[in-house]
Parts: C-alpha cells; structure tokens; sequence
C-alpha cells in the first residue's frame, strides 16, 4: 500500500482485467439509513431531542451554503444534494477511519425522484490541496470536509448536506426494527468480518441485523454477479421501510431513536428533516433512479486504481445537474436565438 506522502508517477498505465474483490457496498444500506433519518425520523426527531443533538454536526469552515452555491438553498423547496458516506470507524481517536462507501443523492422535489451515484472507493480523484490518490483517502486526511470538497472538485457539483454511516449503525438499526423477512434465491453460506458463517437457504426467512448484512453484501457465489446483490439490497430496504411503517414499531421509538443517533452524524437539522418529510411523503425505493461511473483498472507503480472514464463522468455530470436544475456547459455555451449572425 503506498504510503501517504507518495504521489502516483510513471504514468505508463495498462488496463487489466477486471480482477475480482470484495467491497463493504453498502450501496442501498447508505439509502435505507438516510431514508430513516429524514423520512421516518424525522417524527423521531421531533419526539426525541436526544437523536437531533447526537446525529447532528456541522461542517468546519462552512457557513449556510456550498462554495459552489450562489445563493442557499432550502430542502423543503429546491433540489438539493446529499454526500452519503459508510465509515468505518477506527479505535484510535486521532484517526478519521476510512469512508470504504462514497455516494451522491440528488432530490427533486418537482419530480419527487432521486439520482444516486457511487463513486468506486479507488477512484483516482485530485485531492485539494493535497494530490491526485484514491478518493477514499480524503476522509482519512481530512475527514468528512474533506471528502466533500474532494467530490464537489470531481463531479462539479454543489454538496448541500451530508451523511455518514457506519456498519454498526445499519445492523442495530435493522435489529431495533425486529429484524427483516426475504425471499433467499437460492441457498448460499457467508462469512462476516469475524469470520463466523452464516448459512441461508431458498425461500423465506427472516434475519437478524448481522445476517442481513452478510446476506446484501454477498456477490462471488451469485450467479448474477452484481445485480443479484442489488437484488438482495432491495429486499432488505424494503422490508426495513416495511417495519418502519408498521404501528408496532412506535413502540420501539427509544430503541430506533438511539440508534440513528449514535450511529449516523449529519448536517441536516430538525426543521429540515420535517420539512424533507413533508416535501416527499410518498418516497420510496422506486422512487431512486442509480447512475453508474464506468472506467477501468488502472495500475501506477504496481498500485490499483480505479480510472473513470472521461465521457461517461460528464454524462453523469451533466445529468446530476440537470437534476439540480444548475446550467450546464453546453448550456452556458449555446448561443442565444436573438444574436444575428
């Protein structure tokens, strides 16, 4: 692993195939526990006022708005955008830990609809005032901030709020909620980060916080790669936002309430956690529309990279703002019709 003061030279790049490894995607897990902020607890919030002073966290050195804002904006009428971030966290307190998931959500309230892409951890980015390494390197640098002035460089996007999630957070949240119910496709067994095996077997079955994790994470024994883990992601989304919409589960607000807010840190405040419940009250998964960053593998000096590819990321780009409903370049470069020629 390079260390921190190497900068990546010898640019004599080769594309390999792509090799197989096993990220901590906690794609739909970041949506779930994002959803469950804003959108159910945003009651919890208003209830409880123990969740709002332990979740919320301003961001150094920034004031009411993106460097990248003109003007503010407000969540309860513009589009908006939101850093979601899976950290996990290490014992020592002068470490930052390592953000191992990096998305970006935009919210229309127009439309009522969601874009969400993720940025591959080893995405090779400028870091600010630092060097060209692997975007999760910036949270390690620089924390949360970092992280976000990183993406707003790179996707040339504005970041109005963030989130940040660790895995702890996403299996007690599912735990406080009694657990969810899927459909397994097919038997499979999986190991946890402790390496105790988890077996499941076709046909329903209902699973604890940890099993959940280990079942939406698996991939290599899916036959459909990728998609059947996305598969597998959604169920457990769903059947968490199914929980939380059951009556029982005000029963368990202490519980749930603990959780988020000893697990998630954001900059989004009570009045405008109600105010994004009230502006999308019927939001769900299906309302999500995913972008996908294509690139290639890339080795500089024997170390792996992520290379995005030029084309795709200004068709993200261009896509993520016109969501936000900012100008784009080619807007701002298109003639206007009254000019004679």
């Amino acid at each position: 692993m390079k260390s921190q003061n190497q900068t990546p030279t010898n640019r004599s790049t080769k594309a390999y195939k792509k090799k197989k490894r096993r990220r901590r995607n906690l794609l739909l897990f970041l949506i779930l526990i994002f959803i469950s902020l804003v959108s159910f607890s945003g009651y919890l919030l208003f209830q409880t006022y123990a969740v709002a002073k332990d979740s919320y966290e301003e961001l150094e050195g920034r004031e009411e708005k993106s460097v990248l804002r003109e003007e503010p904006v407000y969540i309860s009428t513009d589009p908006v955008s939101v850093l979601l971030l899976g950290i996990e966290n290490y014992t020592d307190e002068n470490d930052h830990g390592r953000s191992d998931t990096i998305m970006v959500a935009t919210f229309n309230p127009d439309k009522q609809t969601m874009k969400l892409v993720s940025i591959p951890r080893d995405t090779l980015v400028n870091i600010p005032g630092y060097k060209e390494d692997k975007i999760n390197h910036s949270y390690s640098i620089g924390g949360k901030e970092k992280v976000i002035e990183t993406v707003e460089e790179f996707l040339d996007i504005p970041i109005d709020y963030y989130a940040t999630v660790n895995f702890k957070g996403f299996t007690n949240i599912v735990d406080a909620v009694g657990g969810v119910t899927v459909d397994v496709p097919f038997d499979f067994n999986d190991i946890n980060r402790n390496w105790e095996r988890f077996y499941f077997y076709e046909g329903k079955q209902k699973l604890s916080g940890e099993e959940a994790l280990v079942y939406a994470r698996m991939r290599k024994q899916d036959p459909r790669g990728d998609f059947g883990r996305n598969d597998r992601q959604r169920q457990i989304v769903t059947g968490v936002i199914d929980r939380l919409s059951s009556p029982k589960t005000l029963l368990k607000i202490d519980d749930i309430a603990s959780e988020i807010g000893g697990n998630i840190e954001t900059n989004m405040r009570v009045k405008e956690a109600l105010a994004f419940r009230k502006k999308y009250p019927n939001f769900n998964s299906s309302s999500i529309e995913q972008l996908e960053l294509k690139g290639y593998d890339n080795y500089i000096n024997n170390i792996y990279y992520f290379g995005v590819d030029p084309d795709n990321l200004e068709e993200v780009t261009t896509e993520l703002k016109n969501h936000l409903e900012l100008s784009t370049a080619s807007e701002e470069e298109t003639p206007s019709e009254d000019i004679e020629y």
